[in-house]
C-alpha cells in the first residue's frame, strides 16, 4: 500500500511539480532556522532542507504513520553570494540588476526519509534594462522567490537559457524523486 507523501513545503512551484507527476501528497508548512553559507551554497541547502525535514518530523510525530516526508531548500548563487527569498521590492530589483546578463547557479537540497541529495543547475539571464525590471516586478511575486524570479512565471522575459534540470530551478528537482522510487 502507498501512502501519501508530505512535503513540509509551502511552496506553489514545488507542490505544481508534485502535482504533474501525479504524486500523492499533502502539504505541511514546516517553521526552521535556515543557514547560509556564501562560501559552500551545497552545504547551506542540505542543511536548510534537513532542517525541514526534521521540523516537520517533530510536528507530526506518531501522526506521521511511517509516511515519507520531503523538504527541500533552494537558492540562488552567484559571484560568491547566496541570493535567497528578498526582503521587499527594492531588493527584488537589486537582484535582478546583479543578474542581468550574467549566469548565476540553483542549487536544491532535496531530503526524503531523512536522505539529502543536492542538484546543481545554470541559468543564463538576458540583458535587463530598469523598464525591464520594474515590468517583471510588477507582473510577478519576486518576495517569494529565490533571486527574485520564478522561471516558470514569465521567465522567458528574463531568461534566456539554463542547463540541468528546469524543475530544479523551480525548486524540486525531479532527478532526487527517481532516485528515491517516489516517480518513474
Amino acid at each position: 500500500m502507498i501512502m501519501k507523501l508530505i512535503l513540509a513545503s509551502g511552496s506553489p512551484r514545488r507542490a505544481k511539480i508534485l502535482e504533474a507527476l501525479g504524486v500523492d501528497f499533502e502539504v505541511l508548512k514546516t517553521d526552521a532556522d535556515e543557514v547560509s553559507y556564501a562560501s559552500d551554497p551545497e552545504r547551506t541547502v542540505r542543511e536548510n532542507a534537513l532542517a525541514k525535514w526534521k521540523a516537520a518530523r517533530e510536528s507530526l510525530g506518531a501522526r506521521c504513520d511511517g509516511r515519507r516526508i520531503l523538504a527541500a531548500d533552494t537558492i540562488v548563487w552567484f559571484d560568491g553570494r547566496i541570493y535567497g527569498k528578498p526582503r521587499d521590492i527594492y531588493e527584488a530589483k537589486k537582484f535582478l540588476r546583479e543578474l542581468s546578463g550574467q549566469t548565476h547557479t540553483v542549487f536544491t537540497g532535496v531530503v526524503l526519509d531523512g536522505e539529502a541529495k543536492v542538484v546543481r543547475s545554470d541559468v543564463r539571464f538576458r540583458t535587463l534594462s530598469g523598464a525591464q525590471i520594474d515590468d517583471y516586478v510588477a507582473s510577478v511575486r519576486p518576495t517569494d522567490r529565490a533571486g527574485a524570479y520564478d522561471i516558470d512565471e514569465s521567465g522567458d522575459r528574463i531568461i534566456s537559457g539554463w542547463t540541468g534540470s528546469y524543475e530544479n530551478i523551480m525548486g524540486l528537482p525531479v532527478e532526487p524523486l527517481k532516485e528515491w522510487g517516489v516517480v518513474q
